[in-house]
């Protein structure tokens, strides 16, 4: 059947609808929602069976859904009607929530329902819930919505018709002063707004007399203070007391027009130097409370597990650096198996473009986070002493998916979604892709994939295998798995074999064309990426950044005019020879 997808931008939820209708040979188009006009002109070229809205801003034409069945996609329970469904289930402490497929007509929100599924909230972060649970649901919800509207004969209820112990309500959008606070509030009050909040628009408060808009909160229950008072900094993350414990809060953001969020102590800057460094060692493991870990390493039945949980999955050069030095601390461990678990939320999407963009030299640090992503994925590769395992609770992209292809085996929760491309933010890609992709799906596949920039899901990708193995749908059920599946490989009577065969490999390979060849031919066009703007990474990281469409015509002259002027400041310094040599 053909499908269009109407889409606001082709999110992680959109990517996986799609992902998984594509599996089901239907031929799903996408169009990015601009204006009517456009909708419209797109609607009437591809005359679809179907059209679809997984994440959608804009209203739908009239002349659209009444000629077209429309089915959106909605973030809340049957009956619940508004854009900010899961701000206010967060905020007023819903228990249990869900996702329903209903059809476009006049009033928002107000169609028949095709669809519906249900969850268990978590005390979670908005985004992390939306690419976990609520994407799962949505996901359940619209394949049962498709094959109902295939049969032909089937009538969707009204929502009233629906009987259902718990039922939405509609509820305004949320705005800037719902996620408000002082630091005189408690801390779980505090972090439920943080939380409710996250990504966009972040809550609110004031700190060292500016304001700034707050992301990523952890309970530190150990320390206490004054509200208000910054106790301490680790890994570029501020410690803040609050009524009752304190919270750790990873990112920030002023509230001014050209701010964008980074790191806590990137933001405040001198204002927090003198503020007391508290590190943590990675093995630390008999904490008596909650506190704020990066990367930290446990070990169970003689089996090494990195953890890794990096907010939104960004990696700078810092990062990469530290956990290089913590992967490397893993291999002294008397262990035969290391497991490289990452996070719950998200495996990793690569260098960080955000530090890049607020740096005084975006090319220079470009260049300086993708060597230190380099570095740590040659360490993996080259480890010779221990059989790796990559396992991905949450999606990758970008070089993320080649940091988990740089294990001897990749495994990963049903469901994660993987763009294992840089194309589309003008970058040839580097992190040794060029041997780990070739190596696993062939050279034709791995070229075409890479330039098409569409998204894997778990079944192409174990298909034509990118991974190894996928299983279970939630983190707990995955871990355990995982676990037994590491234990058992461990404990094979061969294992001195295995060892003894990967490094055959790595030198069978490595007489073939030397790691280092790949690297070298990577980023000579990297640095062309980076130096030379060949390919329009500049403007795309920056729409990236600053969320601009790039597709949308009304993008401001303004802010091409301004970047323009940046990119010239940019070019001085390198013929200045600011700039490193590759």
């Amino acid at each position: 059947m053909k499908i269009l997808f109407i889409i606001t931008s082709f999110n992680g939820l959109s990517q996986r609808a799609w992902v998984e209708l594509d599996r089901l040979n239907h031929q799903v188009k996408l169009h990015t929602a601009s204006t009517s006009e456009k909708m419209i002109e797109a609607v009437n070229e591809y005359k679809p069976g179907l059209i679809i809205a997984p994440y959608l801003k804009k209203v739908i034409p009239e002349i659209i859904w009444k000629n077209y069945t429309c089915l959106i996609v909605h973030p809340g329970i049957v009956g619940d009607r508004g854009s900010s469904s899961l701000d206010w289930a967060i905020l007023n402490n819903k228990k249990e929530w869900g996702v329903t497929i209903l059809q476009a007509v006049e009033k928002m929100d107000a169609g028949p329902v095709w669809a519906y599924e249900t969850f268990v909230m978590r005390n979670v972060a908005k985004s992390f819930l939306y690419r976990h649970e609520v994407t799962q649901a949505a996901t359940k919800a619209l394949l049962k919505a498709v094959h109902l509207f295939e049969q032909k004969n089937f009538i969707p209820r009204k929502n009233e018709e629906i009987i259902e112990e718990r039922k939405g309500k509609w509820n305004r959008s949320t705005n800037e002063d719902d996620f408000k606070f002082t630091w005189d509030e408690d801390a779980v009050s505090i972090r439920k707004k943080i939380h409710a909040a996250d990504s966009f628009p972040g809550a609110l408060c004031s700190l060292l007399g500016e304001e700034y808009f707050c992301y990523g909160a952890v309970e530190e229950e150990a320390w206490k203070g004054v509200p208000g008072e910054i106790i301490a900094q680790r890994d570029n993350a501020i410690c803040i007391a609050t009524s009752g414990v304190s919270l750790w809060i990873q990112c920030l953001k002023k509230k001014s027009e050209e701010a964008i969020k980074l790191p806590a102590t990137m933001v405040l800057g001198e204002k927090v130097k003198d503020i007391p460094s508290s590190p943590i060692s990675i093995f630390e493991d008999n904490l008596s409370s909650k506190t704020f870990r990066e990367i930290w390493y446990e070990e169970y039945n003689g089996i090494g597990y990195l953890h890794f949980e990096f907010y939104n999955g960004a990696m700078s050069t810092e990062q990469c650096i530290r956990l290089k030095d913590a992967f490397i601390k893993a291999k002294q461990r008397e262990t035969r198996v290391i497991v490289l678990i990452g996070g719950e939320d998200i495996w990793s999407n690569g260098i960080h473009l955000n530090v890049i963009e607020a740096s005084e030299n975006p090319p220079q640090t470009s260049w300086e986070n993708i060597n230190a992503i380099d570095d740590l994925i040659k360490e993996i590769i080259c480890t010779d002493t221990h059989y790796i395992i990559s396992a991905l609770q949450g999606n990758a992209g970008a070089g993320g998916v080649a940091l988990a292809l740089a294990a001897d085996k990749v495994i990963a929760t049903k469901g994660v979604v993987l763009n294992p491309h840089t194309r589309n933010m003008g970058l040839y890609g580097s992190e040794y892709w060029t041997y780990l992709l070739p190596k696993r799906i062939g050279t034709e596949r791995a070229n075409m994939f890479t330039e098409q920039c569409l998204p894997w899901g778990t079944g192409i990708a174990l298909e034509v295998k990118l991974i190894d193995d996928c299983f279970e749908e939630t983190g707990e059920a995955f871990r355990d798995k995982v676990k037994i599946a590491a234990e058992e490989i461990a404990k094979l009577f061969y294992f001195p074999q295995l060892l003894n065969a990967k490094k055959f490999k790595r030198r069978r390979d490595e007489s073939y064309k030397p790691l280092q060849k790949y690297r070298d031919e990577e980023l000579e066009k990297m640095h062309k990426n980076f130096f030379d703007d060949d390919w329009g990474y500049d403007w795309k990281r920056h729409c990236f950044v600053y969320k601009i469409d790039t597709g949308d015509e009304r993008n401001s002259i303004g802010d091409k005019d301004f970047f323009s002027e940046r990119r010239k400041i940019w070019r001085r310094r390198k013929d200045e020879k600011m700039f490193y040599e590759v």
